[in-house]
């Protein structure tokens, strides 16, 4: 057991509008099972980096591990993995490794294979194996379930039970439940640390920023109320001023100064005490609501389309010549229902919806969908995106106010939107095509593994959305917690 310290850190990158971090310091004990969360775009990567001493900052980091980073760039895909293992650390022996792959549930034999015909799954199981058995290592996960399928996923969540000793970046709810012991977060104002699972921390905000929220609204009732005293308090000096009279030795009205001045003062007095207490509550008022997220609602607007059923599948088959991906699949899509396609990867989920997209795959069975149906689409991968925004607005033909209303309110600050879309984190990224498929009217939205790089906070936002609403959705999507709130049915493809 040993401290990680963090000082003063201090980074921005070069031609950035401000720093990512600004005199962070803060302890992390280096046994810890930490959960890494906060909005896409804060600096979650920037900082695992820092860690690794890939960019230079001002300030001090100091530790007694050695921090080693997922996801490991393996340096020859074509390798055979026993050579990835030893790439890793060439200390490893071979019965660590097997003992490390039986907890993950791969078998031996996945050593003697190239790691390029690992499944995505399979890669990520034998790669974090062989991290976990560095000496003195504090390793680095940054996302490592993204596109593995609930299968891997749950024996990866049973395996970092076991493990310590890590950072976790994820925005998996149901994972970081499962598997950390402090959350880590990058708030609006600052980094804090706090024990516990994701859902104490979840509970533990919420009822600060609602004690906040609620603090917030009283003090500015209060600075209203004060401010009224004070100019009543005013007014009535300022009268007492002008108005107050004697009588003089001829009889005749003379100011009586002296009473004048005694009630005139003491009005003054309590106008200033009033005062006092008004700047107070501003000051108190200024202290709070910095690092509450913003939530704001997003609109969707789908079409109801003429008929109950939209797609339907009878006894589907699908083939790549003579690879078969799965057989005899029956399923109906009904107007209002929002449909998760689950299976494990590589049992023909993006094969169902690109048929749904009326794309030619080679099938069998019947399949239809009916025709006039507008669909709005959201693919897996993000990565032909280039250029700037409004390039894309013009490219996707999309109202660009809305959509930049929408992107808004997915946290992107205003310096976001004059910048390459390249230069973009892979969640901002996905934050764009989301977007866009909101912006669609639409009668069925398809949208494939759209939570990829999402973080929590935005992910409910969908959830909220989805729910309000009610589109009609068919969708893939590996996080539990999402499928388990927003699903109304579900098909299981490949089974």
């Amino acid at each position: 057991m040993s401290l990680i310290s963090v000082q003063q850190l201090t980074f921005s990158y070069d031609g950035s509008f401000g720093n990512v971090f600004d005199q962070v310091s803060f302890q992390m004990d280096s046994d810890w099972k930490l959960g890494f969360v906060s909005r896409n775009g804060r600096g979650k990567t920037t900082f695992l980096n820092l860690l690794m001493g890939r960019y230079e900052y001002r300030g001090q980091i100091s530790a007694s591990v050695n921090f080693e980073y997922f996801p490991y760039e393996v340096s020859s895909k074509t390798a055979i993995c026993r050579e990835v293992v030893r790439e890793i650390d060439p200390e490893i022996m071979e019965w660590q490794i097997k003992k490390e792959l039986s907890l993950l549930n791969v078998e031996d034999e996945v050593l003697d294979r190239p790691f390029d015909t690992l499944s995505e799954g399979e890669q990520t199981k034998l790669l974090l194996a062989s991290m976990f058995l560095v000496d003195n290592a504090f390793l680095l996960l940054d996302e490592p379930t993204n596109h593995i399928d609930s299968s891997a996923r749950a024996s990866l969540k049973e395996y970092l039970k076991r493990k310590n000793s890590f950072i976790l970046v994820s925005h998996d709810r149901d994972l970081l439940d499962a598997c950390v012991d402090h959350i880590l977060s990058i708030n609006k104002t600052q980094i804090e640390i706090q024990k516990g699972n994701f859902s104490s921390w979840w509970a533990n905000k919420s009822a600060r920023d609602e004690f906040e929220l609620a603090e917030n609204k009283k003090l500015k009732r209060e600075i209203t109320r004060l401010t009224d005293s004070t100019r009543r308090s005013e007014r009535w000096a300022a009268k007492v001023e002008d108005s107050k009279m004697g009588l003089g030795k001829d009889g005749q009205k003379v100011a009586d100064k002296g009473y004048i001045g005694h009630k005139a003062a003491k009005a003054m007095k309590r106008a200033k005490n009033i005062e006092a207490r008004r700047e107070e509550a501003v000051i108190e008022k200024s202290s709070l609501l910095h690092n509450i997220e913003r939530n704001d609602d997003i609109k969707i607007s789908p079409i109801p389309f003429y008929k109950e059923r939209l797609v339907e599948a009878d006894h589907l088959s699908v083939a790549y010549g003579s690879k078969v991906v799965f057989n005899d699949l029956s399923f109906s899509i009904y107007r209002g229902e929002r449909v998760a396609l689950t299976g494990k990867n590589g049992a023909g989920k993006s094969s169902v919806l690109k048929l749904i997209m009326r794309q030619d795959i080679p099938h069998s069975g019947g399949f239809k969908t009916e025709s006039g149906l507008v669909i709005s689409y959201v693919p897996q991968s993000t990565d032909g995106l280039s250029g700037t925004l409004l390039e894309f607005e013009r490219s996707r033909r999309l109202d660009g106010a809305l959509f930049r209303a929408i992107l808004d309110k997915f946290d992107f600050s205003k310096d976001q939107f004059d910048k390459k879309i390249e230069d973009y984190s892979g969640g901002q990224k996905k934050k764009i095509v989301l977007a866009a498929s909101l912006c669609e009217k639409a009668h069925l939205y398809v949208w494939d593994e759209p939570l990829n790089y999402i973080d929590i906070f935005s992910r409910m936002q969908i959830e909220k959305m989805l729910l309000r609403y009610q589109p009609t959705i068919v969708f893939v999507e590996h996080d539990e917690a999402f499928t388990r709130e927003v699903a109304t049915k579900t098909v299981v493809v490949g089974e």
